[in-house]
């Protein structure tokens, strides 16, 4: 019983921090390019390691 009272502690943790998250990333002035550029290139870089085998 303690186990599902800690696990939901941390989802109402998480959550809470997502949902603050957000709003910090609506208000701020962020260059998306960039971000999804090196979003990119780590989905890339782990997409080969899968191909691979190799990293």
């Amino acid at each position: 019983m303690i186990r599902f009272v800690v696990i939901a502690i941390m989802v109402v943790a998480v959550w809470a921090l997502l949902v603050k998250a957000v709003k910090e990333l609506k208000s701020a002035n962020i260059d998306w390019t960039g971000v999804t550029t090196i979003i990119g290139f780590i989905a890339l870089a782990f997409w080969l390691r899968h191909v691979t085998g190799m990293g």
